[in-house]
């Protein structure tokens, strides 16, 4: 798939990896549609982009709210032709503490939003795509899902999103598998430590600690280099139902 001329979803396109994605996907001349909260600065990045952007207020969560999204950008912009779910939250939490037992209620949140989000996202865009014609490789559609190091590497208090990310490891190929009939692709990049707003909630000792963790380059992962893979995948036809680690060779540690 080439991504000039096609219209490209991504969903917590409004900060960190998911925004370095969808202005990739514009750079390259391609349609970026950005799914995030309302809360969410998403507005004022799609304006910045240009009239090739469009923003629609989204909890991933909720499948009325997704597919208003997705039917907007397809009036806006004819067709959908990839997804690239980025939303996702972080709660670290051990599973028994000196406070007790770990909060059932936020490993749910954290299984909802981030594995139970991409699959919504992914069976509602599944088919508008299948509805587009095919390339000369047959090819309809493409989907990129963000996992972490975490669903192979995780770390104390990460249960839940260690969780949540491994559900999407887990279900990349067969999903891939589901959707090869009908064209579309499906692929997940698994993150190592990268400097988005989350991170940037550390203080810098502890970014730069992290840093160090890393064997090669021995800094935290650029937002851009996310997308540059993602941009890779989407129009790469021969990589489907891998997972890819992104990640400088790091394997975490415990703590």
């Amino acid at each position: 798939m080439k991504i000039a001329g096609s219209t490209i979803v991504v969903t917590g396109g409004a900060s960190g990896l998911g925004r370095a994605t969808a202005e990739r996907v514009h750079a390259e001349g391609g349609h970026a549609v950005l799914l995030d909260l309302p809360r969410s600065p998403g507005a004022e990045v799609a304006a910045a982009m240009g009239p090739r952007a469009l923003f629609m207020p989204c909890d991933v969560t909720s499948a009325g709210e997704v597919t208003a999204a997705l039917d907007a950008a397809v009036t806006r912009f004819s067709a959908i032709h990839g997804l690239v779910n980025c939303a996702g939250v972080a709660i670290a939490e051990k599973t028994l503490s000196k406070r007790g037992p770990a909060d059932l209620a936020a490993f749910t949140l954290v299984i909802q939003v981030n594995l139970i989000g991409t699959y919504n996202c992914i069976r509602l865009t599944a088919p508008h795509m299948a509805r587009n014609p095919p390339n000369e490789d047959g090819e309809r559609g493409v989907i990129v899902n963000t996992a972490s190091v975490a669903a192979f590497d995780g770390q104390i208090g990460q249960a839940a999103y260690s969780a949540s990310k491994g559900g999407i490891v887990g279900m990349t190929l067969p999903i891939a598998r589901d959707l090869a009939e009908l064209g579309i692709r499906v692929c997940t990049i698994a993150p190592g430590l990268f400097d988005t707003p989350l991170m940037g909630m550390l203080p810098e000792p502890a970014r730069v600690s992290l840093a160090k963790q890393v064997p090669f380059p021995q800094r935290l992962g650029r937002p851009e280099e996310y997308a540059a893979l993602a941009a890779h995948i989407l129009e790469n036809a021969m990589l489907n139902g891998e997972t890819i680690r992104l990640d400088g060779a790091i394997r975490m540690a415990p703590r």
